[in-house]
């Protein structure tokens, strides 16, 4: 596994206003409206849960459910209307420190250099539709499932997408098996992605875990967004960017 800590930023860009945004929004969710859990009813309520989605039906009621042959009780508890718009309360939620941690770190690392290149409100909404499509991805593999999903990850995975693309060459200092490197982001990013495919081979969406196929998803929006910009001029100042 890489686990990236830094990376090569373009000088004299300025600060990343909409990743700084993203970020805090992150944090203010887990911590007002979250708690720091995942155990209250805001994060019952407004995960992504696939029956919900596909049937536009807010469960509200414990839900019995096996996985991995143990039994759970899947607390329920009122969401938003109509229940879909969960989909986009799910990318800000998450389900603990290292998870929250995490993301926010790719986020921080990443984000800044895609926002300069591509200009604010594009990058903002190539990081909602790499959110959206990665959590449908998900949803569609198990259309009946009542697993709760969140996270930031498909949405994040989505700006990996487009670095690989418009910053192949990029230095990113990483660790690697427990060594520090600095390695190209074709190669920090690529051996990332790699693991995302392998691990999601065999891996039943319906039983819960990390979801590899929404991180897969919002990494095929970000690459496609990532090629579109290749063949545009960069946004040459924030102003610019920013009607």
């Amino acid at each position: 596994m890489v686990l990236p800590i830094a990376d090569e930023n373009e000088p004299g860009r300025g600060l990343p206003y909409v990743t700084l945004a993203l970020i805090a929004a992150n944090i203010l969710v887990f911590v007002l409206l979250q708690q720091l859990t995942a155990e209250n009813p805001f994060t019952y309520g407004f995960s992504a849960i696939p029956l919900e989605i596909t049937t536009s039906t807010d469960l509200v009621q414990p839900i019995p459910v096996t996985i991995q042959g143990q039994s759970y009780l899947l607390l329920e508890a009122p969401g938003p209307s109509p229940i879909q718009l969960t989909l986009l309360s799910s990318m800000f939620m998450h389900a603990n420190l290292l998870h929250i941690g995490g993301n926010m770190l790719f986020l921080w690392i990443f984000g800044d250099n895609v926002e300069h290149r591509i200009g604010r409100v594009s990058y903002l909404l190539a990081y909602l539709a790499a959110g959206l499509v990665g959590s449908l991805a998900q949803i569609l593999s198990s259309p009946e499932s009542v697993i709760p999903s969140l996270g930031a990850s498909g949405a994040i995975s989505g700006v990996l997408g487009a670095y690989i693309v418009l910053f192949p060459r990029n230095g990113v200092t990483a660790i690697l098996l427990r060594i520090l490197v600095q390695v190209p982001a074709v190669v920090a990013i690529g051996l990332w992605f790699a693991f995302q495919v392998l691990s999601s081979i065999g891996t039943d969406p319906a039983q819960g875990g990390v979801a590899y196929l929404a991180h897969i998803g919002g990494f095929a929006v970000g690459v496609v967004v990532g090629f579109v910009f290749r063949l545009m001029p960069p946004a040459r100042s924030s102003r610019q960017a920013w009607p």
